[in-house]
């Protein structure tokens, strides 16, 4: 599960980064910037917190 979260982030990080090197497509940055900081407070609540 925390590969899929990983690789989620990863791809929401290129679409941000994307969408800030073209002009045209801010909205891109704005939709990849809000996807990766969801996708991140998913994979912080499932982390296994057992020691």
């Amino acid at each position: 599960m925390l590969r899929i979260i990983g690789f989620l982030l990863v791809v929401w990080l290129v679409v941000t980064v994307v969408g800030a090197v073209l002009e045209g497509l801010f909205w891109l940055a704005v939709v990849g910037l809000v996807l990766f900081v969801l996708t991140a407070v998913v994979g912080w609540n499932k982390r296994d917190t057992r020691v």
